[in-house]
């Protein structure tokens, strides 16, 4: 099957029409992009948008061989033009089945939400599937039989992709297409980035791509350090790369403090933002983690794993640090990094980048500064990708 993506774009188009944010003013070229709408083989219209026809000729096709246009979005979706020629647009009831002319196959898909995704089988037994804006299939079971393209809302709706993947619905030779891309996401390298660490990619608006062929996508690194001062949204960063991964475990080194109710709060705010679907592990013995077989790792933080370490060998008191605290502390790091190095499981960690602030005032303050910095090198140099956020933006260091 051939694909013409004659939009890629939220329901409202990038940049939106009198939008003054800055994600709108640097959509230009070909980051800018009208309303999804997909024609498929030229015969199959997904999404009747504002300007379908004009965008397939610019992209060097002809609606007029058109024999199905079916909607996807709810009647909230985009408004709806009829150009001349083609069939009533229509949608199909789910869980049915349509046999077009043209030899393909369309599958309506139940959602979570309101609308309808699409399951396209072609003549060439190529199969695909279109969800609509925020949209995540519902009562998927595993095993499936993986798809050769999906396109999705993937940064709206991560956990779709998640649960595509946890199914097999998506496997590693799927092609993940993101669609539907609005102005909550920064256009440009940005926009690319973020979409590399989920495992899709993006196309310009007008581009035709062929169901089943290779693209390179890069692999999802397997361990990666996000570092970043206070504030900076180094846990966002760090949860966001594995919000379209199956199976999360997050791992929480903090604890709990009774009789402090902003530590409450902060722990509040954690929980609410992530998936549902996480499960939570309150532990600093990270070693045994690691070496165990299973899903996605999040480590928050390692910071804060230290400071218990440090507790445990008596680091803060200076007379236990010279005899014996410190060889102590430094096997207990060098556990965690052999770990690291040996881990089958995909692992994001979080740490605070202290080396650029205020030397501490005690010598247990340059103590903790000092023995963080070995750490995070130490955790960095086995990582295939570490990142450094800096007032919410990711910069990387390596990968």
């Amino acid at each position: 099957m051939e694909l013409t993506l004659l939009g890629t774009g939220a329901p409202a188009g990038l940049p939106r029409h009198g939008c003054p944010c800055a994600a709108c003013a640097t959509a230009v070229g070909d980051e800018a992009r009208a309303a999804t709408a997909l024609l498929v083989d030229g015969a199959l219209l997904l999404d009747l948008t504002p300007g379908a026809a004009f965008a397939a000729a610019r992209a060097g096709y002809s609606l007029t061989g058109v024999v199905q246009v079916l909607l996807s979005h709810p009647h909230a979706g985009p408004a709806v033009e009829f150009p001349a020629g083609l069939p009533a647009p229509g949608r199909v009831p789910d869980g049915r089945e349509l046999a077009l002319i043209s030899g393909h196959r369309v599958r309506a898909v139940p959602l979570d939400s309101p609308g309808t995704g699409y399951e396209v089988t072609g003549p060439d037994s190529t199969r695909l599937l279109y969800l609509p804006p925020g949209a995540a299939p519902a009562g998927l079971t595993a095993p499936a039989e993986p798809y050769d393209m999906v396109l999705l809302d993937v940064l709206g709706r991560p956990s779709a992709l998640a649960q595509l993947r946890a199914t097999g619905a998506v496997g590693p030779t799927t092609d993940v297409l993101a669609v539907h891309l609005d102005h909550t996401v920064p256009p440009g390298p940005e926009l690319h980035r973020r979409l590399a660490a989920a495992g899709a990619r993006a196309v310009p608006d007008g581009e035709t791509v062929v169901v089943g062929e290779y693209h390179a996508v890069p692999d999802l690194p397997r361990r990666t350090l996000v570092l970043g001062g206070a504030r900076s949204g180094k846990s966002v960063e760090a949860e966001r790369r594995l919000a379209a991964l199956p199976d999360v475990l997050y791992v929480a080194t903090g604890g709990t403090r009774e009789e402090d109710p902003d530590w409450a709060e902060r722990v509040a705010a954690h929980r609410e933002r992530r998936p549902a679907s996480w499960r939570t592990a309150e532990t600093r013995d990270l070693p045994p983690l690691l070496a165990q077989e299973g899903g996605p790792l999040l480590i928050d933080c390692l910071s804060l794993w230290l400071t218990d370490a440090m507790d445990s060998v008596g680091a803060w008191d200076d007379d236990t640090w010279a005899q014996g605290g410190r060889s102590a502390l430094h096997e207990r790091v060098e556990a965690l990094v052999a770990a690291v190095r040996a881990t089958p499981r995909t692992v994001v960690a979080v740490s605070n980048e202290v080396g650029s602030g205020v030397v501490p005032a005690t010598a247990s303050g340059r103590r903790f500064r000092d023995e963080l910095g070995r750490l995070n090198a130490a955790f960095a140099a086995e990582c295939e990708q570490v990142l450094l956020v800096v007032a919410g933006q990711a910069l990387p260091l390596r990968g």
